[in-house]
């Protein structure tokens, strides 16, 4: 049978289980087993199920992975949230657009050190939407900013999104994290310059600036603030310098989160309980997922797919741009049904053959690929982040629809910036590692 019927089968097999609510991580086992049918040679699908699912599990690279989510899970019951709002606000009265900018900063700061999407839009959403309403913002642009922002938690490092694909692809965990800072700021920046644009052309709907605070008082309401940001600058000091490994940075995240924990009042046995029993659900849906993966890859690796459609795809002479697209509008398309971690899982062994091919570096289009499944997350009208905000707000679908719709392009935008301009993702990896 030819390989393109082979591919077509598999395909729709997987769609056919996924359809009928099999777990994914189930799903792509019983593919990766019937893939393993079609394999030359009789190799017995059950022995290569039980040696690939060890063989990437067993990885001390995925050992960053827990540790990264239970951090995330501990700061997640401290008062954080609570206190970026108060934070911040004194440091933005003027920027024009003024505490709409707390939306995006706060994302970033919580995002990198909770690492999940709808986590980080939930969470700083609870905290900054009564608040701007009561002063009288634009509630538009306030779900917007939120939509958008929310995303920052899968790009800004540690990001547990990154952690799967630098597994998935075998690449540097430490590089796709180094990686994704200047991306990072370079989102939050155009956010930012989105939300001061329109706050310019839209004076009536700015509320006056706040009386001015004293610096010793913007310094007393950032105080609770100071901590955390001391263990993210931490973090990334320590695996930019070469000081620790991924997995060694994210031990001392926990042991320094929960210590911010304990300096709040937060730390009692009940938080700790719940953090560890919320990392331990999350870690093993993703493990569970990532070996069921690794067995579909093995599998199609088996069959020759990947292969052939990198010969494919080499055949058609796109050029780098044209393939960039191309995936861009596929990853956006497979975010109307899959959550971003899936979606990396379920394509990597298909794709990352296309992308060597094509010549891109792996470091960078693993922050592609954080890029494009933002935009899916934000993609009107079946983004994930779309539907959190729906149902914090009470506003229907197609109000937080339109008013996400800006921050969309401006994705769009930065994975434009980022692939004419590939030095913005690649600078900071190649100071770390000049070799």
């Amino acid at each position: 049978m030819e390989l393109l019927s082979i591919a077509a089968i598999l395909l729709g097999f997987l769609a056919l289980l996924l359809g009928a609510g099999v777990w994914i991580a189930v799903a792509l086992m019983a593919t990766g087993w019937a893939g393993m049918q079609f394999a030359a040679g009789g190799i017995p699908a059950g022995s290569v199920l039980a040696t690939t699912v060890w063989g990437n599990s067993a990885s001390w690279s995925l050992a960053a992975l827990p540790l990264f989510i239970w951090m995330g899970e501990i700061l997640f019951r401290t008062r954080l949230s609570e206190e970026m709002f108060r934070g911040f606000a004194p440091w933005l009265n003027w920027l024009p657009g003024r505490l709409m900018h707390v939306n995006v900063l706060a994302c970033g700061v919580f995002g990198s050190v909770s690492g999940s999407s709808a986590a980080t839009c939930a969470t700083v959403a609870k905290i900054a939407l009564p608040e701007l309403k009561k002063r009288g913002y634009d509630e538009g642009l306030s779900l917007g900013s939120l939509a958008g922002a929310g995303t920052l938690g899968i790009l800004i490092p540690p990001s547990i999104t990154m952690v799967v694909y630098a597994v998935q692809a075998n690449v540097s965990i430490i590089q796709v994290f180094l990686a994704g800072f200047l991306p990072g700021m370079l989102v939050m920046a155009l956010y930012s310059g989105y939300i001061a644009i329109w706050s310019l052309a839209n004076p009536k709907n700015t509320p006056p600036a706040e009386p001015s605070m004293s610096f010793r008082r913007r310094i007393a309401e950032s105080l609770n603030l100071i901590p955390c940001l001391l263990l993210i600058a931490f973090v990334f000091l320590s695996l930019l310098m070469g000081w620790a490994t991924a997995t060694e940075c994210a031990a001392w995240g926990v042991l320094g989160s929960l210590a911010i924990a304990w300096w709040q009042g937060a730390l009692t046995w009940q938080s700790f309980w719940a953090s560890v029993m919320g990392a331990t659900r999350v870690n093993c849906m993703i493990l569970l997922i990532l070996a069921g993966a690794s067995y579909m890859g093995t599998s199609m690796a088996y069959t020759g797919i990947p292969l052939a459609l990198a010969n494919w795809v080499n055949g058609l002479e796109l050029s780098p741009y044209a393939l960039i697209a191309a995936l861009t509008v596929m990853y956006v398309v497979l975010g109307a049904a899959l959550d971003g971690i899936s979606m990396i899982v379920l394509t990597t062994a298909i794709v990352i053959p296309m992308v060597k091919q094509a010549g891109f570096d792996l470091v960078w289009f693993g922050i592609f690929l954080i890029l494009v499944v933002e935009m899916a997350e934000v993609s009107p009208p079946v983004g994930f982040n779309l539907f959190v905000l729906q149902t914090m707000s009470g506003k229907d679908s197609n109000t937080v629809a339109k008013a996400a719709l800006p921050f969309f392009f401006l994705l769009v935008l930065a994975v434009a910036i980022i692939t004419v301009f590939p030095d913005i993702v690649m600078l900071l990896p190649r100071i770390a590692f000049p070799g």
